[in-house]
């Protein structure tokens, strides 16, 4: 029984399959990569694995339990948390209170819920922002929040939808520490993100789309040597001459 597992699942808008039949499991401690040209389908997976988007087909399972057809709050219980690649924090409130909000889904008294979140902003490294509001925080350091605010949901699997975007290359070196480092606690990753160096560095296997349909899957190695993926990338001009 794999830890993680996407059926043949599709995603109609209008006459449009945004995801077209795609298929793949993750094991339990894995970082699994997606990736793909803009357009691909990539968020949109996301959003039909948490519940955001219903399936038109297919089907989801987590942990040996199916998944799709239930709620995003029923999702999130059950241990599958993610981040936006749009950062949507409470501005007006700190970086605490953003992250005691998103601990209340298993806390059982605000003392709890402050306990976890500052257990959640040290790990995360923003301990100097703590109590700076969520608006003022430069980019790096508002994608960490994103971040520890998912990982105050308690997540077993944690979907990370490009939060290495915008990072400048210091930055990204610490976002490419913290991701392994959530790795090494226990949580299987699933991520997104357009920035090779992110994703050919820290994913055990990688899942490649293109239309919305798979086009490889395989290692780190397999997947940057696949003709496909040049082509999809680069183009066919390229892919010719390799």
């Amino acid at each position: 029984m794999a830890f993680f597992e996407a059926k043949g699942i599709v995603k109609f808008f209008g006459g449009l399959a945004a995801v077209n039949s795609v298929s793949f499991s993750v094991e339990e401690g894995q970082i699994y990569g997606l990736i793909g040209p803009n357009g691909s389908g990539k968020t949109t997976i996301f959003n039909l694995i948490n519940g955001f988007f219903p399936l038109s087909h297919g089907e989801i399972f987590f942990r040996g339990k199916k998944i799709s057809g239930l709620k995003t709050h029923q999702i999130c219980r059950l241990g599958i948390g993610r981040t936006f690649q749009v950062v949507k924090p409470l501005k007006r409130m700190t970086v605490v209170d953003n992250v005691i909000a998103s601990a209340f889904l298993h806390a059982g008294s605000k003392n709890e819920a402050r306990a976890l979140a500052e257990e959640i902003i040290e790990f995360c490294g923003l301990v100097p922002y703590k109590d700076k509001p969520a608006r003022s925080l430069p980019i790096a350091s508002r994608k960490r929040m994103e971040i520890a605010r998912a990982l105050a949901t308690k997540p077993k699997l944690l979907l990370l939808d490009e939060t290495a975007a915008g990072l400048n290359p210091s930055e990204l070196e610490e976002a490419i520490s913290l991701i392994k480092k959530m790795s090494e606690s226990g949580i299987t990753l699933i991520i997104v993100e357009h920035i090779m160096k992110v994703i050919m560095t820290i994913s055990h296997r990688i899942l490649a789309i293109n239309h919305g349909v798979v086009i490889a899957e395989g290692t780190p190695e397999e997947v940057a040597a696949n003709h496909q993926v040049i082509t999809a990338y680069l183009g066919e001009d390229y892919s010719a001459q390799s």
